[in-house]
């Protein structure tokens, strides 16, 4: 029994699994699930149509039976008129046992086909009615099918323009802003490395020393020329 018990629920796992399986690959593929279900009910009111057709036979043959019963009960009700207008009175009896027999049939008859009559008209309605789901089914796949291919492609040209916005051109700009700012780097390390220069160090004091001796020549030249200047107030 613990052996059924245990094969008992694994199967209903699978199953579980099995559903959820089912359930996700129809939802990735709702034209498989809409299709799926339109056959289900094509395949009922197949069915659904053999046994309207059943129904409909039995009805008939019951109008059929009761039709030749009627008409032989008109025929009976004649000879047993005749033989009482005869005096033959046991074809009488006879005929008047088989009148009743016939009244009773036919009374049963159409008890039964009255039923037989109401099972034809639901059978009928549920046809049609089965037949108006299935269209109304259709109707649905199509509108829901067109919405969501709607929906997707919305989505995929947002997603595009999200992409061409957001991803490529801002990538594009931080790739350029990236080497401006490495090339500005770089200019402004060059400029560091030639300042710490020992070479330009030199050069930039001789430059400086260049100017310090100039005016101090200048200076003399002044120097020389108030002299002279001063010598020729004397004479």
């Amino acid at each position: 029994m613990s052996d059924i018990s245990f094969f008992s629920r694994v199967g209903n796992l699978f199953k579980g699994f099995m559903s959820l399986w089912i359930q996700d690959v129809e939802k990735e593929h709702p034209e498989i699930a809409y299709q799926n279900r339109i056959d289900a009910m094509v395949s009922k009111y197949a069915k659904l149509k053999d046994v309207t057709a059943a129904v409909l036979r039995r009805r008939e043959d019951i109008d059929s039976r009761l039709n030749k019963q009627g008409e032989e009960l008109k025929r009976v009700a004649a000879d047993l008129e005749a033989a009482v207008a005869t005096g033959q009175d046991d074809l009488a009896v006879v005929l008047i046992q088989k009148k009743e027999a016939l009244e009773a049939s036919i009374a049963s008859l159409s008890v039964e086909f009255e039923q037989s009559r109401r099972d034809a008209e639901e059978a009928k309605s549920s046809l049609n009615s089965m037949k108006a789901e299935i269209a109304k089914l259709k109707d649905e796949r199509d509108s829901m099918l067109a919405k969501l291919q709607s929906a997707q492609a919305r989505i995929q040209i947002q997603d595009q323009l999200e992409g061409l916005s957001v991803e490529a051109d801002v990538r594009a700009l931080d790739n350029v802003r990236e080497h401006i700012n490495n090339t500005a780097a770089r200019a402004k390390l060059g400029a560091e490395l030639a300042d710490s220069d020992l070479d330009n160090k030199l050069a930039q004091l001789r430059v400086s020393s260049g100017a310090i001796s100039a005016r101090a020549t200048l200076e003399k030249l002044k120097e020389a020329q108030a002299a002279k200047a001063a010598g020729s107030k004397t004479l």
